[in-house]
């Protein structure tokens, strides 16, 4: 009974928490002590806070992996949810652990816009548009960030004669086509963006860097 009380302890999975970007919501954890044993496997269930019964996922049942996709099972996005793994390894089955209280529209992180740019003579052009959710409407089509959150957008301008680092906040609003003038012919200008949540104070990271010569 001893010998098996250790396996237990030593297979229990470790740090189980959630990562979710855009609701695209995950569970991640970590293997337990006994990182030796290859033929672990994990088991996954998750419930909304103050009911009492889990609900087994079943993609996520006897696997091998040390992540869980949740992202249809949490899309009730207000909300609060737990989840919680156990291993099993040689005929033993570990404790559950679980994770902390989750919230995807609290929680979630938001992904940068993605950014198109249209330059003429001495002015960019910019078109931005928001990043997406995994959820989509009865029609088939999908329901942007814009539709959970009072999203606004923050554009900045990377001179390269001057500084790789410098960015300087050219725009900050919700429009998704954005207009900068009076720029240098001949020098190379690139733009990165950022989507910002006023209500959470929370911005994105910056979108990958576009530039243009003009």
């Amino acid at each position: 009974v001893l010998e098996n009380r250790d396996l237990q302890d030593s297979i229990k999975p470790q740090k189980v928490e959630f990562h979710s970007l855009n609701f695209n919501s995950t569970l991640h954890w970590q293997p337990g002590r006994a990182r030796a044993a290859r033929d672990t496997v994990y088991f996954v269930q998750y419930k909304v806070y103050g009911q009492s019964t889990w609900q087994n996922k079943d993609d996520c049942w006897g696997i091998q992996n040390h992540v869980c996709d949740l992202t249809n099972e949490t899309s009730d996005i207000q909300e609060p949810y737990y989840g919680r793994v156990k291993a099993a390894s040689a005929g033993v089955y570990s404790e559950w652990s679980l994770s902390c209280r989750f919230t995807p529209w609290r929680e979630t992180m938001i992904g940068p816009p993605t950014v198109t740019v249209i330059h003429s003579n001495k002015s960019i052009i910019l078109k931005l548009r928001a990043p997406q959710s995994p959820y989509k409407r009865k029609r088939g089509s999908t329901i942007p960030m814009t539709n959970y959150y009072d999203l606004l957008y923050q554009v900045f301008i990377i001179n390269n004669l001057l500084d790789e680092q410098h960015r300087v906040l050219v725009y900050e609003g919700k429009n998704k086509i954005i207009k900068i003038e009076d720029l240098r012919p001949g020098v190379s200008y690139c733009i990165v963006a950022k989507t910002y949540v006023p209500m959470l104070d929370r911005s994105s990271a910056y979108s990958s860097r576009q530039c243009t010569v003009l």
